[in-house]
């Protein structure tokens, strides 16, 4: 990046991608990079995801508003969506339109050395986003991050369905101006 915050190419390899380590329990364990910032993509986001032998990334989960699509670049694994699982191999393209729980999607290395894959998606930007979780039965509502990442959002709430309250809970009675 420049002095001025802007990406100083819109070019960038690959090993060059900073990496994050994400990390949570026995089944979760990543390294990500985020891409699209570094090249000055504001429309699309872009993510190198590297998981770890018999690991994943993240929960299995779909999108409202987010199409994500996903390139497998080195290793093999398992695509969980909806109600189906496919094997993946390098070269391979998966598809994760926005929709309802027969779009959540969920990748899994299988194989014996890591599982290397861009994830690409179009970026919300600050609209709201709502994300399900359906092995969990959460949800996730977010909004307000520029770069459309839950990551970054500066609101955030995740819950569960069966702890939904009512749209009037807690308003009381209008005050009266005329008392």
């Amino acid at each position: 990046m420049n002095a001025n915050g802007k990406p100083s190419s819109p070019v960038i390899n690959l090993a060059d991608v900073p990496l994050f380590e994400l990390r949570q329990g026995e089944a979760y364990a990543a390294k990500l990079g985020r891409i699209a910032p570094l090249i000055g993509s504001t429309g699309l986001g872009c993510m190198l995801t590297i998981v770890a032998p018999g690991k994943r990334a993240f929960p299995f989960h779909h999108h409202h508003l987010t199409h994500e699509m996903f390139l497998i670049l080195e290793g093999t694994g398992e695509y969980r969506f909806g109600s189906q699982t496919f094997p993946v191999k390098p070269g391979d393209v998966l598809a994760a339109p926005a929709g309802s729980a027969g779009e959540a999607h969920q990748i899994i290395n299988t194989g014996e050395s890591e599982l290397r894959y861009l994830a690409l998606s179009t970026n919300p930007g600050p609209q709201p986003e709502v994300v399900e979780y359906p092995d969990s039965r959460k949800f996730l509502v977010y909004g307000g991050a520029l770069d459309g990442s839950p990551m970054t959002a500066p609101f955030r709430f995740i819950g569960r369905h069966d702890g939904a309250v009512d749209y009037w809970d807690g308003e009381g009675q209008p005050a009266n101006k005329d008392s």
